[in-house]
């Protein structure tokens, strides 16, 4: 035989609970049920009672809105901010000047001589008369140019200083990397055929 477990049996030889009790019990247990239902907040609260403004109240702030809005709104003064650039680098040149200020303030074209070194013409010829000495020089390709004191020659602003009857005596004027300007001689010799060939 099965063992009856209901919680109304305690153990062996307990009594029935009589009918009364178990309603009661059960009353009790939907009382409180909807006592903490209620209690809860089960459905919305009720909104607080609105206020209601005076007309009068309403009138005045209207009336200094009014007011306000005749009133001139205050102006900042702010100050106008303007670029000086007396004294200043200009920010879009760039810091490393790759050209030297020669180059970029030349404003007459470079002779054919100005676009060559000197190591790269042939001294051929000097010339001499009572005007003044006269020297040519050959180019790589074989073309000639007259030199006369003064001319202008080679890539570094080179003048021609001196034409003796042996050379042609040039000065160059170049910037060092400190800025200082420095001053070159450089010689062209000529070279004379001699007998068998030439040297």
């Amino acid at each position: 035989m099965k063992e009856n477990k209901s919680p109304w049996r305690k153990r062996r030889g307990a009594q029935k609970p009589q009918r009364s009790e178990v309603v009661r019990w059960w009353l009790s247990l939907s009382m409180a049920f909807l006592f903490l239902m209620a209690g809860c907040g089960g459905g919305t609260p009720p909104s607080p009672p609105q206020k209601v403004k005076a007309p009068s109240v309403e009138k005045k702030k209207v009336e200094a809105a009014k007011v306000a809005e005749k009133k001139e709104p205050e102006k900042k003064e702010e100050m106008e901010y303007a670029y000086n650039p007396v004294g200043k680098p200009d920010p879009f040149k760039p810091f490393i000047q790759l050209t030297s200020a020669k180059e970029l303030s030349r404003s007459i074209p470079l002779t054919p001589l100005q676009k060559y070194e000197i190591s790269q013409l042939k001294l051929v010829a000097i010339i001499t008369a009572p005007e003044g000495n006269v020297a040519m020089v050959e180019d790589a390709t074989g073309k000639g140019y007259f030199l006369k004191k003064g001319t202008g020659i080679g890539k570094n602003d080179g003048k021609v200083k001196k034409i003796l009857k042996d050379r042609v005596i040039i000065e160059e004027v170049h910037e060092d990397i400190f800025g200082q300007k420095k001053v070159n001689e450089i010689s062209l010799f000529l070279h004379r055929v001699e007998e068998g060939g030439e040297s």
